[in-house]
């Protein structure tokens, strides 16, 4: 066990977050921590790494073990840049290696039992700093940086200068390479696209030490836990196995809970009846016999009625009318910005009634798209049609259509005047909004209230084509899973962009993936995606496939395989590739041979005492490891 939870509690004021809470974290163990919005699970991590005292209880960690923590929020600064400052978690490595070359320098001025003693030291030192992978440390860094989704091109951009998500990216690099013996991780998906994740995911399951994290990514928690800890109305529970697992367990536990009250309830009104029965007969024996069940009642332990899953959040989208079949065309659809261009003659059509997500990474123009089809930005060349009859709900991820110095609502009756203030209230209500929250400034909600509000605006508008960008977006597990229903339900059509899998998975019937400045079209969801993935990458996407830094010629709709030509310089590549893979292995085995051979001579008596052969040899072996890290990425390259 390397961390414990003891009867924790918590609160602010005289509201109850945590009550009681104990939980226990194994090494090496992947750990969930979920719950509601507002549920208490950040304050749970800040009081695990003693940022927020506890009322009661307390937080053990075992004797020696280090623990980091990532916030959702970093706020990173100074003059460094990306790769500077992600090395400061290298540090100790840092100092060693100039130590190493500082002793080097001074073995020449060394003789007897001096030269001894140095010797000795830079033995063990040497050692220490191959064992903790000192001569590869900056490649572990570039890797851990292009993982989160950098590239080389960025490495010297300034922290001052980033956004607070790419801020958060470099925090999450540094604290992976300090390689802590438990990470506590907050929302650390947020603000990665999916190959990120999907590095996250492998470097995690990989990950020598224990991880607990907090996140809304159901898939993700799928992938990487084997146990959640759930906090749920100030109680904390402990669960066995991934997401999934535990969402089934929870259920049926719910389920039983529920059942167990009703009956007890049942019982509870029965007994009170024949009490008052037996009362009302006026006999002496009679009386005491209800007495008698009146104690029995008092020593009942009463069960408290169960926590229903919190869907009083009510979504139902439906269209005002029905539009026609086709529902948009997009035709030979170009945009590009100075130094980048997005993608290139794009053509797609979308059908009524489908629900089609597109995917892709960061930067690849995913909300460009939804933008030209809102007509916020023009499009370079190209165009687009939209069906008879056919209205547009947006759904902003940056909410761009709330109007900040609004209330709530005004924000409201100002978009749909002819509701009355019941109606608007009543719908306000349906999104959690009561009382006198209604009357709160939108500047002044979190991300997840502003998001309501834009999805209550949606269902006002009656439309019959919903455009949504990123609409999971700080949304919690409960709400996200009633969107989703609401979004099988409709009978509308839906385009939008997500990095939610598990949504994804859920609610899309086809994919375009937007890869290589052209898009590839999947028919199912999420699951079959990744299955076709590679295949149609390779047909519909090459550039994507083999060079994504090139430009992508356009790519035909019908063109269902590569041309005569491009197949004999495919399969030329291919041998080229072939050629140069043995190379790399054969230099690769020469180098690892002479790394042996340079660990047998250091070892023997006579050399060890020779300081300059010792210099030597640490240096060739030094540029051995460099060049061998180097020729490892290659061939991984190769291999692929």
């Amino acid at each position: 066990m390397i961390l414990a939870c003891q009867n924790i509690s918590k609160a602010f004021g005289t509201t109850e977050i945590i009550k009681n809470a104990s939980f226990h974290i194994e090494e090496r163990e992947k750990a969930a921590l979920v719950g509601i919005n507002g549920a208490g699970k950040s304050t749970l991590l800040k009081m695990i790494i003693g940022e927020m005292k506890a009322d009661d209880g307390e937080v053990i960690l075992s004797k020696g073990k280090t623990i980091g923590y990532l916030a959702q929020h970093q706020d990173l600064t100074g003059h460094l840049t990306i790769y500077q400052e992600v090395l400061t978690a290298k540090q100790s490595l840092i100092d060693m290696e100039k130590r190493l070359r500082q002793m080097e320098g001074e073995m020449k001025a060394k003789s007897g039992a001096e030269l001894d003693e140095l010797l000795a030291t830079y033995t063990r030192l040497s050692h220490t700093f191959e064992l903790e992978n000192g001569y590869a440390y900056r490649s572990e860094v570039v890797g851990v940086l292009k993982g989160l989704g950098f590239a080389e091109s960025d490495f010297e951009k300034q922290v001052d200068s980033l956004s607070g998500g790419q801020k958060t990216r470099v925090a999450l690099g540094k604290l992976l390479l300090t390689k802590p013996d438990i990470i506590l991780l907050d929302e650390p998906t947020n603000h990665l696209d999916m190959d990120s994740i999907s590095w996250l995911e492998t470097y995690l399951l990989n990950y020598s030490g224990a991880v607990l994290i907090v996140s809304h990514d159901r898939y993700f928690l799928d992938r990487v836990v084997t146990k959640v800890v759930e906090v749920d109305n100030k109680k904390v529970t402990t669960f066995e196995g991934n997401y999934t697992a535990y969402s089934q367990k929870k259920a049926m536990l719910r389920e039983a809970a529920y059942h167990a009250w009703v009956n007890q309830q049942q019982e509870i009104h029965h007994q009170e009846e024949v009490i008052a029965k037996l009362k009302s007969f006026n006999r002496e024996k009679s009386i005491k016999r209800a007495e008698s069940r009146e104690k029995m009642l008092d020593k009942m332990d009463v069960l408290e009625k169960p926590t229903e899953v919190r869907s009083d959040m009510r979504i139902r989208l439906e269209p005002r009318i029905t539009s026609g079949t086709d529902v948009l065309t997009v035709e030979h659809l170009s945009k590009a910005f100075p130094g980048q261009t997005l993608f290139q003659d794009l053509n797609f059509e979308i059908k009524r009634g489908e629900r089609v997500a597109i995917i892709g990474n960061n930067g690849t123009g995913k909300t460009t798209i939804l933008k030209i089809l809102n007509e916020v930005i023009r499009p370079d060349s190209g165009s687009f049609t939209l069906g008879s009859r056919v209205q547009i709900g947006y759904y902003d991820q940056e909410h761009q259509v709330l109007h900040m110095e609004k209330t709530i609502f005004q924000e409201i009756s100002d978009a749909y005047p002819y509701l009355t203030n019941t109606e608007i209230r009543n719908v306000l209500a349906a999104f959690l909004f009561t009382n006198d929250d209604v009357f709160q400034p939108i500047h002044t909600l979190s991300g997840g209230e502003r998001g309501r509000i834009s999805l209550a605006k949606l269902m006002l508008s009656n439309a019959n084509f919903l455009i949504l960008d990123e609409p999971t977006n700080h949304l919690d597990i409960v709400s996200k899973e009633i969107l989703e229903n609401a979004l099988k339900d409709y009978t509308g059509t839906v385009l939008y962009v997500s990095h939610d899998r598990y949504f994804i998975n859920q609610t899309a019937t086809r994919i375009l993936e937007l890869t290589g400045q052209t898009l590839v079209n999947y028919i199912g969801n999420y699951d079959y995606y990744l299955e076709k993935k590679e295949e149609l990458t390779r047909i519909y996407a090459p550039a994507a496939d083999a060079a994504p830094e090139e430009t992508a010629a356009p790519s035909e709709a019908s063109s269902t395989k590569l041309d005569w030509k491009a197949q004999k310089e495919e399969q030329a590549r291919l041998r080229k590739k072939e050629n140069e893979l043995k190379k790399t292995e054969k230099r690769i085995e020469e180098l690892e041979t002479r790394d042996s051979e340079i660990d047998e001579e250091m070892s023997k008596p006579e050399v060890a005492t020779n300081v300059a052969e010792c210099v030597k040899l640490s240096k060739e072996k030094a540029e051995i490891a460099a060049e061998l890290e180097e020729l490892y990425e290659n061939w991984e390259e190769l291999a692929e």
